[in-house]
C-alpha cells in the first residue's frame, strides 16, 4: 500500500512557525497537491510539462500568496509562502520553481505599493490569476556587464523590444515576463531597465527547450523578443527593484530542494515497506525490521528535517526585509542578513538534500534503479537545483563577510567575463 506524505512522520508536517493564516490556506490546498502529487511521477516519465496542473494553482490562488488581502490576495508571509513551497514541490519539484519569477515580480509589486506607488492594477492581474515568468539570463557571448535584448526608444513615445532570454523558467506558463533590457535612447546613455512584457503580445516566442537532466518540467526553455511594442507604464528602473531580491531567489530554490527530500523519503519509507525480498546476509527477514535499513531511512528523515529548518529561517529573514520599506538603513541592513542567511543555508541545505537522495538506494536492491520507479528524479532534480548558484561561491562570500566584513552581491549576473590570466605576473613593479 503506497502511504501519502502526511502519512510519513508528523513531525516533518509541523510547521516550524505556524500561523493561523498557514493552517487555513495548508488545508485549502491539499486537496490540489495531492492531485498534483499523483501524476508527478508519469509526467516526468512521459517528459510532459505540467501545464494543468500549473493552471489549476492560477485558478485555486496560489500566485496571489503575497498580495494584500484587501486587493484578493492571501497577504501570507514569507514563512507560510515558504512552508507551501516547500509542500507545493513534495508534490511536484518543478512547480515552485516555475513559480520563481512570478513572486520575485509580486514581491516588487509589494515593495513599491509600500513606498507609496499604487499597484492595484497588478494585485489585480495576480489575482485574477496571472502570473509572471523569469527572462533575464542570456547565453553565448554576452559580456556579464551588460545585455543583447534591448529596448529601443525612438524619442516619440514608441517603445520595441529585441532579443532573446535563456533559463526563462515559468515563462511559458505565464502571461507576463520580467525582462532586464539594456534601455537605448537618443540624446541618453545607455542604462538598464525591467520590462514587463505581455507574453500574448505579437513578436513574443517562447520555446521549451531546456536541456537539462533535471527539473525538466520547469519551462526553463528560451524566450524571443521581435520588435515587441511596449508599454511605457511597463518600463521600471533597475535600480529601484526591491533590495532582498536573490535572496528570494535563493529561498525559492532551497524550499524546491526540501520538497525534493521530503518526497525522496516518502518515497523511500513507501519502498522499505513493501519490499519482500532480501538479502541472505541482512540483518532481520523483513527489509522494514532491518537495524541497518531504519538508521538510514531515520538519516535521510533528519537531514530532511534540518533542511527544513535552515530554510524556515531564511524565511523568516525575508519577512523582516520585507517589513523594512520606508527606512533605506534599516532596508540594506536586512536586505545584507537576507543574502548571508540565504547563502550560508544553501551550502549545507544543497548536501544534505543531495546526500538523502542518494543513500536511499542503500535501502533498496537494485530493482530501485528501474527507470519506472523514477527514483533517480530526485538526485537529479536536487542535484540541477544547486547548480543554479554554485554553492562554493556561497560559502566564500559567507567567510568574506566574517572575516573581512565584505559585502554579499546583491544582484547576480552571468555572462562572458574579462578576468587576468593565472600565469599573468601581478607582483609590485619598481
Amino acid at each position: 500500500m503506497t502511504i501519502t506524505h502526511e502519512e510519513v512522520g508528523s513531525f516533518l508536517r509541523r510547521p516550524a512557525a505556524g500561523s493561523d493564516l498557514l493552517r487555513q490556506l495548508r488545508r485549502e490546498y491539499a486537496a490540489l497537491f495531492d492531485e498534483i502529487a499523483a501524476g508527478a511521477l508519469q509526467r516526468e516519465l512521459d517528459d510532459r510539462l505540467p501545464i494543468e496542473q500549473v493552471a489549476a494553482l492560477k485558478q485555486a490562488g496560489f500566485g496571489a500568496l503575497r498580495v494584500p488581502a484587501a486587493y484578493g490576495g492571501w497577504g501570507a508571509s514569507w514563512t507560510d509562502v515558504t512552508q507551501l513551497w516547500i509542500d507545493l514541490a513534495a508534490a511536484d519539484a518543478n512547480l515552485p520553481q516555475a513559480l520563481r519569477g512570478h513572486f520575485a515580480l509580486v514581491e516588487d509589486r509589494v515593495w513599491q505599493d509600500g513606498r507609496g506607488l499604487s499597484q492595484r492594477p497588478w494585485f489585480e492581474r495576480f489575482a485574477a490569476g496571472e502570473i509572471a515568468g523569469n527572462a533575464w539570463s542570456e547565453v553565448g557571448s554576452t559580456a556579464i556587464e551588460t545585455q543583447r535584448t534591448v529596448l529601443t526608444d525612438d524619442g516619440a513615445g514608441v517603445l520595441r523590444l529585441d532579443g532573446a532570454k535563456y533559463y526563462t523558467t515559468g515563462t511559458i506558463y505565464a502571461e507576463w515576463a520580467d525582462v532586464y533590457a539594456r534601455r537605448v535612447r537618443p540624446g541618453h546613455a545607455d542604462d538598464f531597465v525591467i520590462v514587463l512584457v505581455d507574453t500574448r503580445a505579437p513578436g513574443v516566442t517562447v520555446t521549451d527547450d531546456w536541456g537539462g537532466f533535471g527539473q525538466k518540467g520547469t519551462g526553463s526553455g528560451t524566450t524571443h523578443f521581435d520588435g515587441v511594442r511596449i508599454d511605457p507604464a511597463h518600463v521600471l528602473p533597475f535600480e529601484e527593484r526591491f533590495p532582498y531580491q536573490t535572496a528570494l531567489y535563493q529561498l525559492n530554490l532551497l524550499a524546491t530542494l526540501v520538497g525534493i527530500g521530503r518526497r525522496a523519503l516518502t518515497d523511500t519509507v513507501t519502498a522499505v515497506r513493501e519490499r519482500e525480498r532480501n538479502y541472505s546476509h541482512a540483518n532481520a527477514a523483513r527489509v522494514r525490521d532491518d537495524a541497518q535499513v531504519l538508521a538510514t531511512v531515520g538519516t535521510i528523515a533528519s537531514r530532511v528535517y534540518a533542511a527544513e529548518a535552515a530554510t524556515l529561517r531564511v524565511a523568516s529573514a525575508l519577512q523582516e526585509a520585507s517589513e523594512t520599506v520606508g527606512d533605506p538603513t534599516a532596508a540594506q541592513r536586512a536586505a545584507e542578513a537576507a543574502e548571508l542567511e540565504s547563502s550560508a543555508a544553501q551550502v549545507v541545505v544543497t548536501q544534505l538534500v543531495l546526500d538523502s537522495a542518494t543513500d536511499l538506494f542503500d535501502t533498496l536492491g537494485a530493482s530501485a534503479t528501474a527507470v519506472g520507479s523514477g527514483l533517480d528524479r530526485h538526485w537529479r532534480n536536487a542535484r540541477t537545483v544547486s547548480s543554479h548558484n554554485p554553492r562554493n561561491l556561497k560559502a566564500r562570500v559567507v567567510g568574506g563577510s566574517l572575516v573581512n566584513g565584505t559585502p554579499p552581491p546583491y544582484a547576480w549576473a552571468i555572462g562572458r567575463t574579462e578576468r587576468i590570466s593565472e600565469t599573468t605576473d601581478n607582483s609590485p613593479k619598481d
